[in-house]
């Protein structure tokens, strides 16, 4: 992907406010409603989810204007919209929503797991246990997860990219 074009500029340096930002970690708020699944409830979980969708479609909209003003009187100018608007949609779905939101879910529900097996805290403590295991975890997926989905959409959507 053209990465400069779908870049802002901020005194000399390009800065993708998206990925480059504390704007970044809105996209991690449904790992933190996973992790806190078992105190919080589902309802709650749901509202970071709404939190980190609202964060991809920002991302997306923005990447989306910015490739329509960049390519505005260029020969595929519709393609060049779409396809920036879906690489953005697809990536931030899957490396800030789907991928990280399923492995942090996972990570408490094996921990749970483990530790009713232990049969050795209290249900209350084993929540807290639970839910620190899975923010914890959280720094350790981030850039490994965006790696893979870059090397995904590297081999499959990124290969359609109109020239």
């Amino acid at each position: 992907m053209n990465k400069k074009s779908l870049q802002i500029t901020m005194k000399d340096k390009d800065i993708d406010i998206y990925k480059q930002t504390p704007l970044r970690y809105l996209g991690y708020s449904n790992e933190v409603g996973e992790a806190f699944r078992s105190i919080i409830g589902s309802r709650w979980v749901n509202v970071s989810y709404a939190v980190a969708t609202t964060y991809v479609l920002a991302d997306t909209i923005d990447k989306s204007l910015k490739s329509y003003k960049a390519n505005l009187n260029e020969k595929n100018h519709i393609r060049k919209v779409c396809y920036a608007t879906a690489d953005t949609l697809v990536w931030q779905m899957l490396a800030s929503v789907m991928v990280p939101g399923f492995t942090i879910n996972r990570v408490c529900f094996l921990s749970n797991y483990l530790l009713a097996k232990a049969n050795k805290l209290p249900k209350t403590t084993r929540k807290w246990v639970v839910t620190s295991v899975g923010l914890i975890s959280i720094p350790f997926i981030i850039k490994p997860i965006d790696e893979l989905v870059d090397f995904v959409l590297d081999e499959s959507l990124r290969k359609f990219q109109p020239k």
